[in-house]
């Protein structure tokens, strides 16, 4: 049976890729939990800087399994329940891959619609080809995007978001980067390497330094003004107290290289 996300790691990055390309990499059960087992193993794992998702195909992800969903809605003894833990499983994983200590990155191609554009706009970064989509479209078919609407309206203006969300209107790689949901447009031909670029970058930093920013960006994103500037004095103290923070610090007062003990 063919692996349905494969993990391939090198030089500090991880890169894990949806492996159903015949379905869209529609996030199914057998799906959400074997990215839910990989982002559980990855918070853990020290050696890794950087995570790097992507999707097999001819498309990133086409949002949860339509089919699926049917199958749960109709069944006399899941119904409501069965589809209220999907949903509750889903956002579980969403919230786990942003609370990973290292960066995600999307690669996207193809299309990201509905759950799979929320799977975009989850990770702290997304690089797209020129000839990606993104939707949040489920209203074509009479479903709401309710719980991608999430994801998506602490990425974008909230008018953008309730356009996308009313109309299921597609929009394309330029438009989605003027509105905040992607960081970088680049050829097809070029993702991968943009890419890979990207998280080699991130890679070289010191990995304690970027985990510790990482956790406040999102903790101080939801506090008033005067609480987010306590709290992150708070956290550039703790930075400071890192033995490697202070070799850097003396590092680049001397002009020289640091000299990390972290690997």
């Amino acid at each position: 049976m063919t692996e349905l996300l494969t993990r391939n790691d090198a030089g500090g990055i991880a890169t894990l890729t949806l492996n159903a390309p015949d379905r869209l990499n529609a996030l199914s059960d057998s799906m959400l939990a074997a990215l839910q087992e990989q982002i559980d193993t990855l918070h853990g794992d020290s050696a890794t800087r950087v995570i790097i998702l992507k999707g097999a195909g001819r498309a990133f992800c086409a949002g949860h399994d339509l089919k699926e969903m049917q199958a749960k809605r109709t069944d006399p003894d899941g119904g409501a329940a069965a589809l209220k833990d999907l949903f509750d499983r889903c956002a579980h994983m969403m919230m786990s891959l942003q609370r990973l200590p290292q960066p995600v990155i999307a690669e996207v191609h193809g299309i990201a619609t509905a759950a799979g554009c929320q799977l975009v706009a989850t990770c702290d970064l997304a690089i797209a080809a020129d000839t990606a989509r993104f939707g949040v479209n489920g209203v074509n078919i009479g479903l709401f995007c309710s719980t991608p609407m999430v994801a998506l309206t602490r990425n974008i203006p909230r008018k953008a978001a309730f356009e996308m969300l009313t109309t299921g209107a597609m929009i394309g790689a330029d438009r989605a980067q003027v509105l905040g949901l992607i960081n970088s447009v680049v050829a097809e031909s070029e993702l991968e390497q943009a890419t890979q670029d990207l998280a080699t970058t991130i890679a070289g930093k010191l990995g304690a330094a970027v985990a510790i920013g990482k956790q406040a960006f999102y903790e101080q994103a939801q506090m008033a003004l005067a609480d987010a500037y306590a709290y992150t004095g708070e956290v550039m103290v703790q930075n400071m107290g890192l033995r490697d923070t202070d070799e850097g610090i003396n590092a680049f007062l001397e002009k020289r290289a640091p000299d990390w003990a972290e690997t």
